[in-house]
């Protein structure tokens, strides 16, 4: 497993060079069928990533999300998004990141989370801990709603759906509700900084490398209804673990005994 980080920092670190190349410059934005923004950097940053990764471990899967999957169905795949959050690349303010994640027959056992603009690191692999920045971190000990800092992200789907009551109660009774949105509140939960993360509208390349990553941490990562990340995955609800079973427990009221 070692080689394998080794690699994936390395990737991550290659990218990032590229990635701050462009920021702020000159580029080309397109629009893709499913109407988000890319840019000549997501492309070359993958094309990084992927080769990096590939020429190291060429029996391996990778999926990204600008050149889709090759060998999706080995025993290790790679998950990749060179920017997750273009858009706020594309406008200037800094909240994107490149993730790269491993998945071994199904299970995510390595995450690398890497800012560029903000020039913020963090990793972790199965039964390692969590770093950021090269200093261990952990979760905070928060377990209940009162005391906690609650972050958002994309909502859309919560906000059409009964669920969104749910939400409006906690954020009525929390200590604090915040929007950071992408990697930075699911850093921020790792770090112990913030006590839980809701989102209901990502894919499994938005946040895999941060699953790792919180877990590591001791922070406990499942979708709305409890069910942990796969490649299907389209909400979350990553919390400190003394606060995930309330969250749980109010957005699926009367599923557990």
């Amino acid at each position: 497993m070692e080689k394998f980080l080794e690699v994936a920092i390395a990737a991550a670190t290659a990218s990032a060079e590229v990635i701050r190349g462009y920021y702020r410059g000159d580029f080309r934005v397109e629009i893709k069928a499913d109407q988000s923004p890319v840019t000549v950097a997501d492309r070359e940053a993958e094309s990084i990533i992927r080769s990096m990764l590939l020429d190291a471990f060429p029996g391996h899967g990778f999926f990204g999300e600008e050149t889709g999957s090759t060998e999706q169905d080995a025993d290790y795949l790679w998950l990749v998004d060179p920017i997750d959050g273009t858009k706020s690349f594309v406008a200037g303010y800094g909240m994107f990141s490149t993730q790269i994640a491993l998945m071994h027959r199904g299970e995510l056992v390595l995450g690398v989370s890497s800012a560029p603009a903000h020039h913020e690191l963090a990793w972790a692999v199965k039964g390692r801990g969590a770093h950021l920045d090269g200093k261990t971190i952990r979760v905070s000990d928060a377990g209940s709603i009162p005391e906690a800092s609650i972050s958002t992200g994309n909502l859309k789907t919560l906000a059409l759906s009964p669920r969104w009551s749910v939400l409006g109660a906690i954020a009525a009774s929390a200590n604090r509700i915040r929007g950071y949105g992408d990697y930075y509140h699911y850093h921020r939960l790792a770090a112990g900084q913030l006590h839980a993360v809701i989102e209901s509208d990502v894919n499994i390349l938005d946040i895999a490398a941060l699953v790792v990553i919180v877990r590591e941490a001791g922070g406990v990562f499942t979708d709305l209804e409890g069910k942990p990340p796969g490649l299907g995955t389209t909400s979350v609800l990553a919390a400190a673990p003394g606060l995930h079973a309330r969250l749980l427990d109010l957005f699926n009221p009367g599923v557990r005994p």
